[in-house]
């Protein structure tokens, strides 16, 4: 069996994905599967992976679903993997051609049950990190407390497959298409911590129809989602002035709702009502850039 999935959320990216095809190829260890979850592309994804699975040079695992965002995409792939640890390569990055060997490696050397897994850096295309590095004598953190300290930009994490899988789905509502990835990632905060490791694990290339450009939209397609989020968010966040920014979007969602049952809903009502006069404004404010 593998030591790692690869697995990578699609929708269709398919004049992407041959940047990150090439990159596991050419991995130094080969010792992982990759895994599509193509979440009902109607592109010619489909038949670039059948093509690809033809020519055997990797391990592909290719799943096809009806649209359902990609944290519906990350539900269906924690679902099918079996190895040990997992990590998520989305469809407009790629791997340093030694990725794997590090995650492996590092891995190996440093294994205990009280860690979720690892966390890495990501880079551009110009070798520049994103964000800040790892302190030096930082051997663990969890991903909430690394931003908290004041760390900033993308990280890549590498999750314990048995760990990811203790927590529950993503939930997928209705008519949306987005939920946060970090709701899961927040509650295995709450037990495990990450080994940080200062090596790029990822090169990242942000694309003008990904989710974090369009996040104003996010917002308006997806209320549910949004509030759900903020409201979890609430009870884990130790920082007063996360928690009050966190009821101010909190509330500025349950105007989109009309939601009028939302101080009783919160689980900090009193941050909520004087979020009120900062949610109404956050409201308007995104009203305003997604108008055209």
């Amino acid at each position: 069996m593998k030591s790692l999935t690869v697995f990578t959320p699609s929708y269709n990216r398919a004049y992407l994905l041959p940047q990150l095809y090439s990159s596991l190829c050419n991995q130094s260890n080969q010792d992982f599967i990759w895994l599509l979850v193509d979440d009902g592309s109607t592109d010619k994804t489909q038949e670039l992976i059948k093509g690809w699975i033809a020519e055997d040079k990797i391990q592909i695992q290719y799943i096809y679903q009806e649209n359902q965002g990609m944290h519906g995409a990350h539900n269906t792939a924690y679902k099918h993997i079996t190895t040990e640890l997992n990590t998520c390569i989305d469809s407009d990055d790629f791997m340093p051609l030694n990725a794997v060997e590090i995650i492996l490696d590092f891995w190996n050397k440093n294994r205990s049950e009280k860690y979720a897994g690892i966390i890495g850096l990501d880079i551009d295309k110009n070798n520049k990190i994103i964000g800040s590095e790892f302190d030096c004598d930082l051997k663990s953190t969890t991903l909430s407390g690394f931003y908290e300290r004041g760390g900033i930009g993308d990280k890549k994490i590498v999750y314990r497959t048995d760990v990811i899988k203790k927590y529950p789905n993503y939930p997928v509502f209705e008519g949306e298409k987005y939920v946060s990835l970090g709701y899961k990632y927040l509650l295995i905060d709450q037990d495990y911590e990450l080994l940080c490791i200062n090596k790029p694990l990822v090169v990242v290339e942000y694309q003008t129809d990904g989710s974090s450009k369009n996040m104003y939209y996010q917002y308006i397609r997806n209320p549910k989602g949004w509030s759900f989020i903020r409201k979890v968010q609430m009870q884990y966040t130790q920082s007063k002035k996360v928690q009050l920014r966190n009821c101010i979007h909190y509330v500025s969602t349950s105007l989109l709702l009309k939601n009028k049952k939302f101080i009783k809903e919160s689980p900090l009502k009193l941050y909520t009502v004087l979020a009120i006069p900062f949610g109404i404004l956050l409201f308007f404010f995104i009203s305003y850039k997604t108008r055209k």
